[in-house]
């Protein structure tokens, strides 16, 4: 069975662009839209991962393919913005997983406590801001699951995860990250054999997961950013005078690319030069950083 297990919809909330965050939004895909468009191209199973909403599960849930995820914005010991995709969940569950996304290890407690399959995603992005030694040291102590193949994120940083995921023995996820419906269903996870989506949600426990499609690029990212202005521009009259802005999308997208690169060069030469890793058994905590591992 195949499933892209990262989508966007409207209510995904606001973009995070100054100036913009009060009134564009992250996505504009309907839920339907999304639902039907993921069916013809191929997914058997259909979920939708907003940002910290389960709201599209409200036209979804008549649906016997669909099942419930998220995905948690929350915040590491070390004051840093991650990105928690979590798999098969609740109604009940969203309450509490919201309640603790600002303290990640009660995040991960709960979320062990009700078996539910949780995944770090774009490990070697800097779209939430900066990283450290000691949220990767986590992300291999308490993360089962890693996100190995983004459709927004260049190439070669889902390669590093790929690699990553495997030193660590990660169970692996891919989706579309798609915030508009061209992207959809065109990066997916799959779990061979599986029949149901408890079967699935159990095969990607199991680390049976096999990932394929696109990765992002710059084409794909201006695209995208350019409909999702667009999309502004429809929803208030006056968003009109921004138009001559989306001009200057594609040299904003290739800082940003340029950027992706350079976070993901810097970060995957201090995790992966280890050796040996970071050892879970005898530096639960570690205090000692990576780079000092690494200068040592």
């Amino acid at each position: 069975m195949r499933c892209d297990l990262h989508v966007h919809t409207r209510h995904s909330g606001l973009c995070t662009i100054p100036l913009l965050n009060r009134v564009c939004r992250e996505s504009y895909n309907d839920p339907d839209a999304v639902y039907e468009l993921l069916k013809r191209r191929g997914m058997d199973l259909v979920t939708v991962t907003d940002h910290d909403s389960i709201d599209a599960a409200e036209s979804l849930r008549k649906h016997p393919d669909f099942f419930l995820s998220e995905e948690v914005t929350s915040i590491t010991p070390s004051g840093n913005e991650i990105h928690v995709g979590v798999y098969g969940i609740g109604e009940r569950d969203h309450i509490a997983l919201q309640a603790r996304r600002n303290d990640v290890p009660a995040l991960v407690a709960y979320l062990n406590e009700r078996r539910i399959f949780f995944s770090i995603n774009h490990v070697f992005s800097g779209l939430t801001g900066r990283r450290s030694s000691h949220d990767f040291e986590m992300f291999e102590r308490d993360f089962p699951g890693m996100e190995t193949l983004n459709g927004a994120i260049p190439a070669r940083n889902n390669r590093s995860a790929a690699r990553l995921a495997g030193e660590w023995s990660k169970a692996p996820v891919g989706g579309s990250d798609a915030h508009t419906l061209a992207a959809l269903g065109k990066t997916w996870t799959e779990i061979p054999g599986a029949c149901t989506a408890a079967e699935f949600l159990e095969g990607l426990r199991r680390s049976r997961g096999q990932v394929a499609g696109a990765s992002g690029s710059f084409a794909k990212l201006t695209a995208a950013v350019s409909v999702i202005g667009l999309n502004l521009i429809s929803d208030y009259a006056w968003a009109i005078a921004l138009a001559p802005l989306l001009a200057l999308v594609p040299l904003v997208m290739l800082g940003n690319y340029a950027s992706e690169l350079l976070f993901e060069y810097r970060w995957s030469r201090r995790v992966m030069a280890q050796p040996e890793g970071i050892n879970r058994a005898l530096i639960p905590y570690s205090r000692v950083s990576i780079r000092s591992s690494i200068q040592s």
